[in-house]
């Protein structure tokens, strides 16, 4: 464990005021950013996620092409991680949910769609990982009724939060975007509980999503998946001497 007093909330919000660099605000910015958008298939590397981050532009290589929404997802997701340091120990509501969708896909090309609805929940059926998700007439009873259960808890484990995710992500309540909502509300959730959260990065991607698809079956799929993230969030813990 680290040897500072300091927890990682008051860390975070701490240099999110300041806007200091290079403390545990700065990495997780960067690297929650960069993985979540990779798992969805942004082609922004760690390197341009990090100088969009710090400089507020970003270096293409000659005959390099970059996609716009990419861009724009990049820095609305930099606002939903402010968000969530601000609101951590809030209850989770469907409001503040929809506040995270409507944050991240502001000024993208999905926005501009009349069928897409940013910030509310889909409108067409939709699939993730070619399996049925909730039926859109559904989703704002179902999204009720797992907020109305999992906010009845007085307490949360990390399995209540893996168990939060998984369920969020059958309902698959918006027509896209909902990997990274849900991923930066189990964040949200971590710290709420004062639990380590973690990074699902590029290498942990397939097990992360063998352990969603076996959630039910054999829950230390996704269970150990974000264990081993979690140690790798540990570590830069203890370097940034921050208690855990």
């Amino acid at each position: 464990m680290a040897n500072t007093n300091q927890s990682l909330l008051d860390a975070l919000r701490e240099q999110k005021k300041m806007g200091m660099k290079g403390g545990i605000y700065h990495k997780t910015q960067i690297d929650l950013t960069y993985n979540s958008n990779h798992i969805e298939g942004s082609r922004l590397t760690l390197e341009q996620t990090r100088y969009i981050f710090e400089t507020n532009t970003i270096g293409v290589a000659e005959g390099e092409s970059v996609n716009v929404n990419d861009i724009v997802e990049t820095v609305n997701h930099f606002r939903c991680i402010d968000l969530i340091i601000d609101k951590a120990e809030e209850p989770l509501t469907e409001e503040l949910v929809k506040q995270l969708h409507g944050i991240l896909k502001t000024g993208t090309s999905d926005s501009r769609k009349d069928w897409f609805s940013v910030s509310e929940y889909k409108r067409l059926p939709n699939e993730v990982g070619g399996e049925a998700t909730c039926e859109p007439e559904l989703v704002s009873e179902c999204m009720g009724r797992l907020l109305r259960e999992y906010n009845a808890k007085k307490t949360h484990t990390l399995e209540d939060i893996l168990d939060l995710h998984v369920r969020f992500e059958k309902i698959h309540p918006f027509q896209d975007g909902n990997g990274r909502v849900g991923r930066l509300v189990m964040f949200k959730e971590c710290l709420r509980s004062a639990i380590v959260p973690f990074i699902i990065t590029d290498e942990l991607k397939m097990f992360y999503y063998r352990g969603l698809r076996e959630w039910g079956h054999i829950d230390g799929y996704l269970t150990d998946t974000c264990l081993t993230a979690q140690d790798h969030y540990k570590a830069a813990l203890d370097y940034f001497r921050i208690k855990y």
